[in-house]
């Protein structure tokens, strides 16, 4: 922006200059150039969707931004957009006045302005409202970028990710398809409110500011809490207390909100995220792959589409999901059964694969290697992976086979990453103890991301917690898929962005 504007040839600074200049010169009209409301009739939308019915007949008044203007002497047009669209409106000296043929002069594209006047076609067909009365709403102080379009095709598209994530402002502006993104997004948290509570669940909020956090296995951010004197972690998941919930006596819970985890960036990860979690009584993961499996194909068909684009694929929601274990995916990626394999044996099969590892790295850490490695990037169609590693679940029941090293748990994934993660709930308070101290140990070894020992929460179980089974599913991913963006940051409003 500090180079010179391509339309005027003058520099930001000059540019700035004289929008001071003209903003004086609107206030010496006597012209408020920061209005305090506007009556808005209509939007750029309707103007153009009942035409017929407004054409020539009735008072229109509607405000927006100027996005492009073409002067023609004592006349002019130019385009004003709003939240839905954008429509042409038409100057003329004599209709405006004196005043107001002055005003319109010292109009810059990006201001915000309001319109009163009657809608009519011009001899090329373009629907348009003839201004009457002309209203500065807001003066732009600082110039947009200025995005062309001739026959459908975009030139000067403001595409700069880094400066679309910062100044997220002008990337609606500039970019007013953007806002679709964010409203499909809205639309998909208020579906899945609708999904929950059509099963009746209720709807909770759990504490964001946590004494101990735990609930998944990550790094927190840690703050002060100065009226209590002690540290507090931002959570990283709403588990352990929606399960104090259900240990209480609700047997159907959920709660959608922000969990945050000290980890890195990538086009799947964001430290703060969205997360929704369920929890219903006496059902396990089996019930759960089928209600997990409901639940995305009542978002298509909210959306009326079974087959949703992504990327190069197109994910298949009409079939029922593929069900496949975790060491069987495994074994058919690598060539070995490693179910059996020792802590040893497996760091030395990732060695053999190239894969880095770090001296502190545990049994459960080699499988969540080898499986991110060789497996979950050939997942594209939907597949529930199940049965895991006690070793990285440790709030999952056991295998009621009798199999002492695996847990009722299942992770789905769509696209080659993971939407959603459950467990039969693990409610035997002796175990959980157990699993939970075997944790603490591994954060003694280093493991920054092991859980964390939280008393009352066993002491809760201690009471009883009936048969449970719970869910996690990542709503950013879940708009991801649905929306076709391929970086989380696409779906977040405002990313946190490096300095």
């Amino acid at each position: 922006m500090n180079n010179p504007d391509p339309t005027t040839g003058k520099s930001l600074a000059e540019i700035l200059t004289i929008r001071r200049e003209k903003l004086d010169k609107i206030r010496e009209l006597n012209i408020q150039p920061f209005a305090y409301e506007f009556d808005k009739t209509h939007t750029t939308a309707e103007i153009v969707s009942r035409y017929d019915e407004l054409f020539e007949n009735t008072d229109v008044a509607i405000a927006g931004r100027i996005m492009a203007i073409r002067k023609m002497g004592k006349a002019s047009f130019c385009h004003i957009q709003d939240e839905l669209g954008r429509v042409q409106v038409y100057f003329k000296a004599d209709t405006l006045g004196e005043t107001g043929w002055q005003l319109y002069n010292l109009l810059d594209i990006g201001d915000i302005i309001g319109v009163n006047g009657k809608v009519f076609k011009t001899h090329t067909g373009e629907i348009t409202v003839v201004s009457e009365k002309l209203s500065i709403l807001a003066k732009n102080l600082r110039p947009i970028p200025i995005v062309k379009e001739k026959d459908g095709t975009i030139f000067d598209a403001f595409t700069d990710k880094e400066q679309r994530y910062r100044q997220r402002y002008l990337d609606l502006i500039v970019n007013p398809q953007v806002k679709e993104v964010f409203r499909n997004r809205s639309r998909i948290v208020q579906w899945t409110r609708d999904f929950l509570n059509s099963h009746g669940f209720l709807e909770v909020d759990t504490p964001v500011l946590q004494p101990i956090y735990g609930g998944a296995n990550a790094r927190p951010f840690k703050t002060f809490y100065n009226a209590l004197g002690r540290d507090f972690y931002l959570r990283i998941a709403d588990e352990l207390y929606l399960k104090r919930l259900i240990i209480g006596g609700f047997e159907k819970v959920y709660e959608i909100g922000k969990n945050f985890r000290n980890e890195g960036v990538d086009r799947n990860h964001n430290p703060e995220f969205t997360l929704l979690e369920f929890y219903q009584t006496y059902v396990d993961y089996n019930f759960l792959m089928d209600f997990v499996e409901a639940y995305f194909k009542f978002i298509c068909e909210k959306l009326g589409n079974y087959k949703i684009p992504f990327g190069d694929a197109v994910i298949d929601f009409s079939v029922p999901f593929r069900r496949a274990k975790m060491f069987d995916l495994l074994e058919s990626a690598i060539g070995k059964d490693i179910s059996r394999f020792t802590e040893s044996e497996l760091r030395a099969l990732c060695v053999e694969k190239g894969i880095a590892v770090k001296p502190n790295y545990t049994y459960g850490k080699f499988v969540e290697l080898l499986f991110d490695e060789f497996v979950e990037g050939d997942l594209v169609q939907p597949t529930f992976v199940t049965d895991y590693p006690k070793a990285i679940s440790p709030l999952a029941k056991s295998k009621r086979d009798g199999s002492t090293e695996i847990v009722e748990r299942f992770e789905l994934f769509i696209a080659g990453q993971e939407f959603s993660n459950a467990f039969s709930e693990l409610n035997d308070p002796i175990d959980q103890r157990e699993r939970l101290e075997n944790q603490n140990r591994l954060r003694e070894l280093g493991d920054e991301e092991a859980q964390s020992m939280d008393e009352d929460f066993v002491l809760g179980m201690e009471y009883g917690m009936p048969p449970t089974g719970g869910v996690g599913v990542g709503i950013d991913r879940v708009v991801m898929l649905f929306t076709n963006q391929r970086s989380i940051k696409d779906v977040i409003l405002f990313p946190q962005m490096r300095t």
